[in-house]
């Protein structure tokens, strides 16, 4: 394969990664607000109030910031952000990889 057909595959890998990532955070974005609509009611607020005291209580000041940290990464616009990013670091590594000409193993060639 030549350095040219090496580049053009790892970019074309880093695009297909790129828009798998952008459609993927539009679904779970678009999925998950639907849902997340219904957490929000007024008669939940009490029950939240009740729930942060009781994490309080039993775990501390640590434990409040692990359920928090847990929420939040169960809010859809987190997990869509954080698909994006995971998919432009992968596309990025393939554009960096598309740069580096294909190396061959000499030593391989002549072993049978």
């Amino acid at each position: 394969m030549s350095p040219e057909q090496h580049a053009r595959r790892w970019k074309r890998a880093g695009g297909i990664v790129l828009a798998v990532g952008v459609v993927a955070a539009g679904v779970v974005y678009g999925v998950g607000s639907r849902e997340a609509a219904l957490a929000d009611e007024a008669s939940m607020q009490g029950f939240y109030k009740s729930e942060a005291h009781q994490m309080g209580m039993l775990y501390g000041k640590q434990g409040l910031l692990m359920d928090d940290l847990s929420n939040d990464l169960k809010q859809p616009g987190t997990q869509a952000g954080l698909i994006l990013v995971v998919a432009a670091v992968g596309a990025v590594g393939c554009f960096v990889f598309a740069k580096f000409p294909e190396v061959k193993d000499d030593n391989t060639e002549g072993r049978g």
